[in-house]
């Protein structure tokens, strides 16, 4: 029944010319409630951020201003977003703000992390049907008690007889240390390798869409070996992975998170070979960039140039946007699509 609803959407309205993909993570966007199911409540209005229903509203338009903005309100086809606490959050940032005109819908599902956030997928239901989707659990055999978010899944149908595979990511940090965590997030890759590896065999040129916060830059054994994105090439085989998100001076930034006065991409969008080098659906490592509007920066007087324009620094309220810059790709549909 939804198959025939979209198809009779297509023979009805003009098909796009383009799709457009993009990724932020969010920083801590929570609800200001108490949930009672969960120890960690520090961002309540009695908790520790003192996150009041104003705080969280003042985050709530900050993040609809920039999307607005870096889509250039344009309906974005797939958004992936991390660190969003659960179904109130987006309900209010996409169903209940200037965004509700585009007919987001989102998949999110209550994971197990501590604190209680998750990643999500926005899509456009205007764009895109959603096929299937699933959190697939992180399990570690070497770390049976290590818990970590899910790696959300999600099929699409597009207008134009595409099917889309998407993967958004928040891998485990390196808040225990690099070297301690380095295990962690290349059981996070094996896991998604795994899933890609499954959906290849049944379709080799599978279109395949893996983006997210893999806290690790894009030449960290975990993305460029255990997961297998490569720098863009046609020597690569069908089945490869292309990640678009190596070279700063082609993303117009030089990173998506500052340490100290080093920034580096975190932040990533990966594909398929098949979206690199194809006849209908794709895009080309021009497409790929980092998102960097002035309001989402300011100026860094301890080390100097530029830092984000963040909600907290520690305990510290500032009442900003990100501790990241959002990522975007452009996808595009070739005049020979039927």
């Amino acid at each position: 029944m939804k198959y025939c609803i979209l198809l009779t959407m297509m023979l009805l309205s003009p098909p796009p010319d383009s799709l457009m993909v993009a990724f932020w993570n969010m920083e801590n966007f929570f609800d200001p409630f108490v949930d009672s199911t969960l120890s960690y409540n520090d961002f309540t209005s009695e908790g520790a951020q003192h996150w009041t229903s104003s705080r969280f509203y003042r985050k709530r338009n900050n993040l609809y201003k920039a999307i607005l903005a870096f889509s250039q309100r344009q309906p974005i086809g797939i958004l992936g977003v991390c660190e969003v606490e659960n179904d109130f959050v987006l309900n209010a940032l996409f169903g209940s703000s200037p965004l509700k005109c585009y007919n987001y819908r989102w998949v999110h599902y209550d994971g197990p992390d501590r604190r209680g956030i998750d990643p999500a997928i926005v899509y456009s239901k205007d764009l895109l049907q959603l096929v299937y989707s699933e959190a697939i659990p992180y399990r570690n055999p070497n770390d049976p008690n290590m818990v970590s978010r899910d790696i959300l899944y999600a099929k699409f149908f597009d207008y134009h007889h595409d099917t889309l595979h998407c993967f958004v990511n928040h891998w485990p940090s390196k808040y225990r240390g690099e070297l301690e965590t380095v295990e962690a997030r290349d059981c996070a890759a094996a896991i998604v390798r795994h899933k890609v590896d499954s959906i290849q065999q049944m379709i080799r040129d599978a279109k395949i869409i893996i983006m997210g916060d893999f806290n690790d830059t894009p030449d960290a054994p975990c993305i460029s070996e255990v997961l297998g994105a490569k720098l863009p090439s046609k020597d690569h085989s069908d089945t490869s992975l292309i990640n678009l998100f190596t070279n700063p001076a082609e993303l117009g930034f030089k990173g998506t998170i500052k340490h100290q006065d080093s920034w580096m991409i975190f932040d990533q969008i990966i594909v398929s070979k098949s979206l690199l080098y194809n006849d209908s659906l794709y895009c080309t490592s021009s497409d790929a960039r980092i998102v960097h509007n002035d309001f989402l920066l300011q100026e860094d007087p301890t080390y100097h140039g530029q830092k984000l324009n963040r909600t907290y620094i520690g305990p510290q309220y500032y009442g900003g946007f990100s501790d990241h810059l959002p990522v975007l790709l452009l996808l595009r549909y070739s005049r020979k699509s039927p």
